[in-house]
């Protein structure tokens, strides 16, 4: 089942041994949820779906109903949109939630030139950051290593993996020992430094580490997400269909 880690499994399998009628619902980025015992199949499939919105950041749909698997494969890469206007972005506040604009952050690449975000526009942004003090972190940065090698001639899909609270040589000789070719910025140890020359608490950007954003070509937040993920190879659809639908 797609984003669903062994704690999402384990639900699944939960729910396939409760009574009918029963519904299992889930969201992009691992969100799931389900209702059984209900005295019809519709109402089973609206309290599962209210149950999954709760929890969800992005569009919930049905996976299973009773005994029959109806998820669409075709339209789940989809479920981040749809995409804001240019009009509607340029009225966006600032923020790092689902449809704010992500603060301007100012990143060096590892020759040391300044980048801005804004700069970026145009593009699909994925934004992780991240320590090598960090466990989840470690743990998780070889599945992003595949995503990020599955769509390297996607010319409209950059990544930045930008590491805190540590130096960043360490970050980088890290990364080296471990065989990870990853397009690394610096934007700084607990501070950030946004375009106005203003500084940004690291904190205020990441509460706990790692932590990811997607941003659109707009620069608006379509996903986020807190901790480590599974399976990030399986987001490649999602970033595709907001390169190829965003922007407009």
């Amino acid at each position: 089942m797609p984003h669903l880690d062994e704690r999402g499994s384990q639900g699944y399998r939960e729910f396939l041994a409760s009574p009918p009628h029963r519904a299992f619902a889930i969201a992009p980025g691992g969100a799931w949820a389900w209702q059984s015992g209900l005295p019809s199949a519709e109402l089973a499939e609206r309290a599962a779906l209210e149950a999954c919105r709760e929890l969800a950041q992005s569009r919930c749909v049905l996976y299973a109903v009773d005994d029959e698997v109806v998820f669409d494969a075709k339209t789940w890469p989809t479920l981040w949109g749809p995409y804001a206007t240019a009009e509607a972005a340029a009225k966006a506040p600032v923020g790092t939630r689902r449809g704010e604009r992500f603060p301007d952050l100012v990143l060096q690449d590892e020759q040391g030139r300044s980048q801005r975000l804004s700069a970026w526009r145009g593009q699909v942004v994925v934004l992780h950051f991240w320590g090598s003090w960090c466990p989840p972190c470690r743990r998780e940065l070889p599945d992003l290593a595949r995503l990020v090698k599955a769509l390297h001639k996607e010319r409209g899909i950059r990544f930045a993996f930008v590491p805190v609270r540590e130096p960043f040589a360490t970050a980088r000789a890290w990364l080296r020992a471990e065989r990870l070719d990853l397009p690394l910025y610096a934007g700084g140890e607990k501070e950030f430094t946004l375009a106005d020359g203003s500084r940004l608490a690291d904190r205020r950007i990441a509460g706990k580490f790692p932590t990811t954003y997607v941003l659109d070509k707009h620069g608006l937040v379509v996903f986020s997400h807190i901790g480590d993920a599974s399976r990030w190879e399986e987001y490649a659809p999602f970033l595709r269909d907001v390169a190829a639908r965003s922007g407009r």
